[in-house]
C-alpha cells in the first residue's frame, strides 16, 4: 500500500522539483542578463561625462574597470545559472549529483520538524478546546 502511494506521488514530486529548477535557473539567468544590460547602459551613460569632465586617463581607467567587472559579474551569474540548471536536471532525472544526499537529508529533517510542530499545535489546540 505504501509503495503504491509513493509511486503515485513521484510524478507530482518530480513536477515540483522541475518547477523549482526552472524558477531558480531562470532567475539566475535573468539576473545575469540584467547585470549585463546595466553594465552596458552605465558604460554608455558614464563614458561621455567622464571624458568631458576629467582628464582622459582617470575616466578611461574607471570605465575599463567597470566594464571588466560588469562583464565578469554577468558571466559569473551566467555560469552559476547554467551550473544550477545542470545540477537540478541531474537531480530531477535521478542521477544523484554531488550534494543530493545532503539536500534529501535536509528535506527530511525539515519535514520531520514540520510534522512535530503540527502535532504540537494540534495537541495544544485540542487541549485548550476541551
Amino acid at each position: 500500500m505504501a509503495e503504491q502511494q509513493q509511486q503515485q506521488q513521484r510524478p507530482q514530486y518530480q513536477i515540483v522539483k522541475a518547477a523549482t529548477a526552472v524558477t531558480a535557473g531562470g532567475s539566475c539567468l535573468v539576473l545575469s542578463g540584467l547585470t549585463l544590460v546595466g553594465t552596458v547602459i552605465a558604460l554608455a551613460l558614464a563614458t561621455p561625462l567622464l571624458v568631458i569632465c576629467s582628464p582622459v586617463l582617470v575616466p578611461a581607467a574607471i570605465t575599463v574597470f567597470l566594464l571588466i567587472s560588469g562583464f565578469l559579474a554577468s558571466g559569473g551569474f551566467g555560469v552559476a545559472a547554467i551550473s544550477l540548471l545542470s545540477w537540478m536536471y541531474k537531480y530531477v532525472t535521478g542521477k544523484r549529483p554531488v550534494g543530493a544526499d545532503k539536500l534529501d537529508q535536509a528535506r527530511m529533517q525539515l519535514a520531520s520538524k514540520a510534522r512535530d510542530v503540527k502535532e504540537y499545535g494540534q495537541q495544544h489546540l485540542t487541549g485548550q478546546a476541551s
